[in-house]
């Protein structure tokens, strides 16, 4: 049953052994773990199920790690404790159950497949360091996961799976979603500095204090991926586990004292929500509210992409010559068609210059590319099609250029050239804010090393949603 549930910060500098003199510059993280531990410890605690973004991570999946027992150290770290726990083993085979009727794949990993995947049997500072404090007690079970690289929502629907699971156990279960928040509050922060890392630690400590879960989930991607966080993805499966519940919400402590946000926020049930109310039910009603709002002002390029997919996927006959399309669509023109699968991409193929007699036919070829030959994803599926959206780009010819002065993220495309390797990037893609990265990504594309010399050509696009 669900007893109790916190956000924690995992640095291992809050260890006095490690820290040392350092720690006392965070005596406010530390001073809230010894409070939060003594919470636990006063509601007898049975198991304790851990998130770790430190874990095995997965893009569409959870990872518990499996046995008997786990075990691990802070040793690189330089300490000489070490701390062991049984596994509550059904509470880990309920989880996977649960969240596989989600069909969210969910495997518990023996020591044999971590090492397939390059990673030890030892558990990672994410969960080590948060139970020193929280369950430094044999008697304490364990359940141990990595997270997912899922979209928000779907990260959340993983926690609501997973809360049905805690609900179904007999033993009295704490949750924990370990995760530091930014890490570029100040120069010379592991991340560097960027301003948006105050911004999202501020503003997410604001909305956890007011209780206010649904705005999480409105918070500008852009400034979630800049802040560097390690933490948002984990605590968004937290709040899935209390999905249906009357929350209280106490954020104990926050600081940032080595340039990286430590938040310590408790979440203590009050009993199901009398409502019968389910956060998740009115975010996907929200979601499929944007994807209508979104596809009844679609233009008429985005919509034949769309419909080229649909009426492929579906065996569907499809005709445009009813349709009323602009002069240009009859005009060659190259074409990348991008699509979208709750904010992720799904899948995008372009060319720069055409390759079919018109910009209607580079659009319907391309768009079938995007949905069923993007070599980075399976092909879309005919049960995925009411989640996918659309965009268009019209490639103007690309022009050389001498140098990155003469580039320009929002307004121009880029393409890099060494050798035969060759790699492209759109403008005005989110998250993309400088030459630096432009070029960078470009450079990864094409598999061109940071230092070698490329040459530049840059391009404009007419964008179409």
């Amino acid at each position: 049953m669900l007893i109790y549930g916190a956000l924690v910060p995992h640095p291992p500098i809050i260890r006095a052994e490690i820290g040392r003199e350092e720690t006392k510059k965070a005596r406010q993280t530390v001073t809230a773990m010894e409070h939060l531990a003594e919470r636990l410890a006063a509601l007898k605690l049975e198991t304790i199920l851990i998130f770790s973004p430190h874990g095995p991570v997965f893009q569409d999946g959870l990872a518990i790690r499996g046995g008997q027992r786990l075990k691990g150290d802070l040793a690189r770290f330089g300490s000489d404790r070490n701390w062991e726990w049984e596994v509550d083993q059904e509470l880990a085979v309920a989880i996977t159950s649960e969240a596989q009727k989600e069909k969210i794949p969910c495997l518990q990993l023996t020591a044999e497949d971590l090492s397939g995947y390059g990673l030890g049997a030892d558990l990672d500072h994410g969960v080590v360091v948060p139970l020193s404090f929280l369950a430094d007690d044999d008697a304490i079970k364990l359940v141990a996961t990595g997270m997912s690289l899922l979209p928000w929502l779907e990260q959340y629907q993983l926690g609501v799976a997973i809360g049905r699971a805690v609900q179904k156990s007999p033993r009295r279960i704490g949750v924990i979603a370990s995760g530091d928040l930014s890490h570029c509050l100040q120069p010379g922060a592991p991340a560097g500095y960027d301003p948006r890392g105050k911004e999202f630690d501020e503003t997410l400590m604001a909305l956890l204090q007011a209780q206010n879960r649904a705005a999480l989930f409105d918070l500008d991607p852009v400034m979630v991926e800049k802040a560097a966080e390690c933490g948002f993805r984990t605590l968004l499966m937290l709040l899935g586990v209390f999905d249906g519940w009357q929350v209280e919400t106490e954020v104990l402590s926050y600081e940032g004292p080595f340039g990286v946000g430590y938040g310590v926020v408790s979440f203590e049930p009050k009993g199901e929500d009398e409502r019968k109310s389910s956060l998740l039910s009115v975010l996907r009603q929200r979601r499929q509210e944007k994807l209508r709002t979104r596809r009844a002002a679609e233009s008429p390029f985005v919509r034949l992409a769309r419909q080229t997919v649909e009426n492929h996927l579906l065996g569907n006959a499809f005709a445009t010559d009813k349709w009323d399309l602009p002069p240009e669509a009859l005009q060659p023109a190259g074409a990348f068609v991008s699509i979208k699968k709750h904010g992720t991409l799904r899948g995008c193929i372009g060319t720069v210059f055409p390759t079919q007699p018109t910009f209607l036919e580079e659009i319907r070829h391309n768009a079938i590319a995007a949905a069923l030959h993007d070599s980075r994803f399976d092909p879309v599926q005919a049960d995925e099609l009411s989640d996918l959206v659309y965009s268009v780009d019209r490639i103007h010819p690309p022009e050389p250029v001498a140098g990155p002065a003469e580039l320009d993220p929002r307004k121009y495309g880029v393409i890099v050239r060494s050798g035969g390797k060759m790699g492209l990037l759109l403008p005005n893609l989110e998250g993309v804010e400088t030459v630096e990265e432009q070029l960078a990504i470009a450079k990864r594309k094409a598999g061109i090393g940071p230092r070698e010399p490329v040459e530049l050509e840059r391009f404009e696009v007419v964008r179409y949603v």
